[in-house]
Protein backbone atom coordinates (compact mmCIF):
# COMPACT_ATOMS: atom_id res chain seq x y z
CA UNK A 1 0.00 0.00 0.00
CA UNK A 2 2.80 2.42 0.90
CA UNK A 3 4.65 1.56 -2.32
CA UNK A 4 1.57 2.38 -4.48
CA UNK A 5 1.07 5.62 -2.57
CA UNK A 6 4.72 6.60 -3.06
CA UNK A 7 4.46 5.95 -6.81
CA UNK A 8 1.26 7.98 -6.98
CA UNK A 9 2.89 10.86 -5.12
CA UNK A 10 5.97 10.71 -7.37
CA UNK A 11 3.82 10.68 -10.51
CA UNK A 12 1.75 13.59 -9.22
CA UNK A 13 4.88 15.57 -8.38
CA UNK A 14 6.36 14.90 -11.82
CA UNK A 15 3.11 15.98 -13.48
CA UNK A 16 3.03 19.19 -11.45
CA UNK A 17 6.65 19.98 -12.31
CA UNK A 18 5.97 19.50 -16.02
CA UNK A 19 2.82 21.61 -15.78
CA UNK A 20 4.64 24.41 -13.98
CA UNK A 21 7.45 24.27 -16.54
CA UNK A 22 4.97 24.45 -19.43
CA UNK A 23 3.13 27.35 -17.80
CA UNK A 24 6.38 29.24 -17.23
CA UNK A 25 7.42 28.65 -20.84
CA UNK A 26 4.03 29.85 -22.10
CA UNK A 27 4.26 32.97 -19.96
CA UNK A 28 7.67 33.81 -21.38
CA UNK A 29 6.51 33.22 -24.99
CA UNK A 30 6.50 36.49 -26.88
CA UNK A 31 3.33 37.05 -28.84
CA UNK A 32 3.78 39.18 -31.94
CA UNK A 33 1.92 42.45 -31.61
CA UNK A 34 1.13 45.15 -34.15
CA UNK A 35 2.47 48.67 -33.65
CA UNK A 36 0.90 50.76 -30.92
CA UNK A 37 -1.91 52.88 -32.32
CA UNK A 38 -2.23 50.87 -35.54
CA UNK A 39 -5.72 51.03 -37.02
CA UNK A 40 -6.13 47.72 -38.88
CA UNK A 41 -7.41 48.38 -42.39
CA UNK A 42 -9.47 45.64 -44.10
CA UNK A 43 -8.79 47.19 -47.52
CA UNK A 44 -5.05 46.94 -47.00
CA UNK A 45 -5.55 43.48 -45.54
CA UNK A 46 -7.32 42.32 -48.69
CA UNK A 47 -4.23 43.00 -50.81
CA UNK A 48 -1.92 41.45 -48.24
CA UNK A 49 -4.17 38.38 -48.04
CA UNK A 50 -4.08 38.06 -51.83
CA UNK A 51 -0.28 38.22 -51.80
CA UNK A 52 0.52 36.03 -48.80
CA UNK A 53 -2.47 33.84 -47.96
CA UNK A 54 -4.78 33.25 -50.92
CA UNK A 55 -2.62 30.58 -52.56
CA UNK A 56 -3.55 28.23 -49.71
CA UNK A 57 -6.70 29.72 -48.17
CA UNK A 58 -8.34 30.67 -51.48
CA UNK A 59 -8.81 34.08 -53.08
CA UNK A 60 -12.44 33.88 -51.91
CA UNK A 61 -11.37 32.72 -48.41
CA UNK A 62 -13.12 29.40 -49.05
CA UNK A 63 -9.95 27.32 -48.92
CA UNK A 64 -8.14 25.27 -51.53
CA UNK A 65 -6.52 21.88 -51.83
CA UNK A 66 -3.59 23.38 -49.83
CA UNK A 67 -5.36 25.04 -46.91
CA UNK A 68 -8.60 25.49 -45.00
CA UNK A 69 -11.30 28.10 -45.51
CA UNK A 70 -11.21 31.24 -43.40
CA UNK A 71 -14.98 31.55 -43.87
CA UNK A 72 -15.67 28.68 -41.52
CA UNK A 73 -17.10 28.69 -38.01
CA UNK A 74 -13.90 27.15 -36.63
CA UNK A 75 -12.17 30.49 -37.31
CA UNK A 76 -14.76 32.62 -35.54
CA UNK A 77 -13.20 35.04 -33.03
CA UNK A 78 -14.36 33.06 -29.99
CA UNK A 79 -12.49 29.96 -31.19
CA UNK A 80 -9.47 31.43 -33.00
CA UNK A 81 -8.91 34.91 -31.66
CA UNK A 82 -6.88 37.51 -33.53
CA UNK A 83 -3.73 36.51 -31.65
CA UNK A 84 -4.01 33.04 -33.25
CA UNK A 85 -3.42 34.67 -36.65
CA UNK A 86 -0.36 36.50 -35.29
CA UNK A 87 1.07 33.28 -33.89
CA UNK A 88 0.29 31.30 -37.05
CA UNK A 89 2.11 33.76 -39.27
CA UNK A 90 5.09 34.04 -36.93
CA UNK A 91 5.50 30.42 -35.86
CA UNK A 92 3.38 28.30 -38.15
CA UNK A 93 0.69 25.91 -36.95
CA UNK A 94 0.53 22.18 -36.44
CA UNK A 95 -2.44 20.64 -38.26
CA UNK A 96 -5.29 20.20 -35.79
CA UNK A 97 -8.66 20.96 -37.43
CA UNK A 98 -7.95 19.97 -41.01
CA UNK A 99 -6.04 17.38 -43.02
CA UNK A 100 -3.87 19.81 -45.02
CA UNK A 101 -0.73 19.29 -42.99
CA UNK A 102 1.15 21.86 -40.94
CA UNK A 103 1.18 25.53 -41.87
CA UNK A 104 4.68 26.92 -42.20
CA UNK A 105 5.51 30.36 -40.75
CA UNK A 106 5.10 33.29 -43.12
CA UNK A 107 8.17 35.42 -42.36
CA UNK A 108 7.37 37.93 -45.11
CA UNK A 109 4.44 39.36 -43.11
CA UNK A 110 4.91 41.69 -40.16
CA UNK A 111 2.62 41.84 -37.14
CA UNK A 112 1.12 45.02 -38.67
CA UNK A 113 0.45 43.11 -41.92
CA UNK A 114 -1.23 40.32 -39.96
CA UNK A 115 -3.45 42.85 -38.16
CA UNK A 116 -4.60 44.21 -41.53
CA UNK A 117 -5.14 40.68 -42.90
CA UNK A 118 -7.11 39.72 -39.79
CA UNK A 119 -9.29 42.83 -40.15
CA UNK A 120 -10.05 41.77 -43.74
CA UNK A 121 -10.85 38.19 -42.71
CA UNK A 122 -13.11 39.35 -39.85
CA UNK A 123 -14.99 41.72 -42.18
CA UNK A 124 -15.56 38.92 -44.69
CA UNK A 125 -16.62 36.54 -41.91
CA UNK A 126 -19.23 39.01 -40.70
CA UNK A 127 -20.66 39.18 -44.23
CA UNK A 128 -21.44 35.44 -44.06
CA UNK A 129 -22.74 35.53 -40.48
CA UNK A 130 -19.62 34.46 -38.60
CA UNK A 131 -19.42 36.64 -35.51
Amino acid sequence: MKRVRAHTLAATAAFLMLSIGAAAQAQSMKIPKPSDGLMPNPGKGKGLFATHCASCHGADLKGSDKGPPMLHKVYEPSHHGDVAFQLAAARGVRAHHWQFGDMAPVPAVTPDDVAHITAFIRAEQRKVGIQ
